[in-house]
């Protein structure tokens, strides 16, 4: 845990420009952070919230989560809403994507109607700024200490089913790489979209670099970290002669507090909403006033609680099928024996001569990262976890061909 003497203060222009708005007693910072099923992950988060905390101690600032921990988003919003006349919310997220495009807009929506005498604001994400290109190069320097020539910079990336997200995310590679004395700089990332570490590696060592910076743009180390840990080592079994260097996550640190801060300013300063605040879904809006109270926006939001789809909704060009069932390929579930599962699968429902009415399609992340592979069937809403390619058998012959629930692997049934 940061000690809050360890890190300089500095934030009294802060605290006087949000105290000139409303009585610091009045109002409460909540720091929105994703969640994590890795405890220490959210116990790094909560390390980062206690530092800020102890920054600015005129403010009332607590957390949440907005999956996979607890406390989640909504509870708060209503704990909040009880206690204080304004509830300013920073989310901790690196790009803006799903969850703060439309899951937080989403919330607060929910709460400004639960609560109309409370106002309710949010904070932009942090973006691509300069604080964090900073503390990114600091994080490289401080794992290659001396640069040597022939070396490449890979900066990973979580990836996201958003293109704006990804595309600011590589903006931002490209500025680490400004003024840089690197022979190639690229661009990964970690799940849900392309390139992906082991293909990025790959083509790095195709140019034969002597050495490769890898620098992962995570806040916080977690689960995400062990597995480029583990690519990287297998990485390093096959191309032993090429040195390899991994930096640390960003962290807490003076860069990130006072982007944080400059993020409540501009809320306080400028009154600006979230794009989403203006979007058809909020506010009406000529020809789509139907829209308004975020029917659309809510479907969206539970198909990404449910499946963690990385696709938008695409129309069928099939008939109905009997049974269609998704299978994660997703670089974790892959490397679990999912392709081969999925393989096996189609084998044997094409033997049993039902590949009219069942149908076998692979799929990126389901949200069961670390459980996998997961294997979801619908119509029946039947998901299952830890399949083996071994299991192909008794999936396809009980539960696709006999409707029988093959228990041992049940992960959840969908009401």
């Amino acid at each position: 845990m940061l000690a809050p003497n360890s890190i300089s203060t500095g934030h009294n222009s802060l605290t006087q420009s949000l105290i000139q708005i409303e009585p610091a007693s009045s109002r409460v910072i909540l720091l929105v952070g994703h969640g994590s099923r890795n405890p220490s992950a959210n116990r790094d988060f909560e390390d980062l919230v206690a530092a800020f905390r102890a920054r600015n101690p005129h403010l009332a600032v607590e957390h949440c989560y907005l999956e996979l921990a607890s406390p989640v988003l909504s509870d708060m919003l209503d704990r909040c809403a009880r206690n204080f006349r304004e509830v300013v919310l920073l989310p901790l997220f690196l790009f803006a994507a799903g969850h703060t495009k439309n899951d937080i807009p989403l919330a607060i929506s929910q709460a400004r109607s639960n609560h109309p005498g409370v106002r309710f604001l949010s904070a932009r994400t942090l973006g691509v700024h300069p604080n964090l290109i900073d503390l990114a190069n600091q994080r490289i320097a401080a794992a290659a200490p001396t640069q040597q020539p022939n070396t490449a910079l890979i900066v990973v990336g979580r990836g996201s089913s958003d293109p704006d997200a990804n595309g600011d995310f590589c903006k931002l590679v490209r500025l680490l790489g400004e003024g840089q004395n690197y022979n190639w700089v690229l661009a990964s990332f970690i799940g849900i979209t392309q390139p992906s570490v082991p293909e990025t590696l790959e083509f790095a060592a195709r140019s034969r670099p002597d050495r490769i910076l890898v620098q992962p743009y995570f806040l916080f180390a977690g689960r995400l970290m062990q597995q480029l840990e583990t690519m990287l080592a297998e990485f390093s079994a096959r191309y032993p002669w090429i040195e390899i260097k991994l930096g640390q996550p960003l962290g807490p640190h003076e860069k990130l507090f006072a982007l944080m801060e400059e993020r409540l300013r501009e809320t306080f300063t400028s009154e600006s909403p979230l794009p989403c605040d203006t979007c058809q879904y909020r506010v009406p809006i000529s020809g789509v006033t139907e829209q308004v109270g975020g029917l659309k926006s809510l479907l969206y939001s539970i198909r990404h609680a449910v499946t963690h789809s990385t696709s938008m909704p695409h129309e069928h060009a099939h008939r109905p099928l009997r049974k269609h069932v998704l299978v994660c390929t997703n670089v974790e579930c892959a490397g679990r024996g999912s392709i081969s599962l999925l393989i096996l699968m189609r084998r044997l429902v094409k033997k049993a001569g039902r590949s009219k009415d069942i149908r076998i399609t692979k799929t990126m992340c389901m949200g069961r990262c670390g459980e996998g592979p997961a294997v979801a069937v619908y119509p029946d809403g039947v998901w299952y976890r830890s399949v083996q390619p071994h299991d192909a058998h008794d999936l396809v012959n009980e539960h696709l061909l006999n409707d029988r629930l093959v228990s041992h692997l049940v992960d959840n049934i969908m009401q």
